[in-house]
């Protein structure tokens, strides 16, 4: 099995430059627009709640290394437990707001052709 494996040579396959790519369709570029947007504002807010903790750990240590179920500390909590949860929130968040930027700009993009096609005839 190792003998079958050979490399692979990419120099053939060339190279782009970013100058040489025709810029973005205003409908995907009104999309990717609108997904940065959303990904820097869920990022921010988990950075937030992420730094928080050592803040918390800090300022309220007593409340924080205190015990809970079954000797696990709310730090312990927060930091694997909510962090984990609010992890599978925020991709569905961002999923479910893809989706209908995609539907949105589907229904905008078949009126502009539909308005198109009446202006023919």
């Amino acid at each position: 099995m190792a003998g079958e494996y050979s490399e692979y040579d990419y120099v053939e396959a060339g190279t782009i430059d970013v100058k040489d790519l025709e810029p973005l369709d205003p409908e995907t570029k009104r999309i990717m627009k609108g997904e940065f947007s959303t990904g820097l504002k869920l990022t921010v807010f988990y950075y937030i709640f992420i730094l928080s903790i050592p803040i918390l750990n800090w300022f309220a240590g007593e409340f924080m290394f205190s015990r809970m179920w079954g000797g696990m500390t709310y730090s312990w909590f927060l930091t694997s437990i909510v962090a984990m949860a609010m992890a599978f929130i925020i991709a569905y968040i961002h999923t479910t707001l893809y989706e209908k930027r995609l539907q949105n700009n589907q229904g905008d993009s078949s009126q502009s052709k539909t308005a198109d096609e009446r202006r023919v005839m």
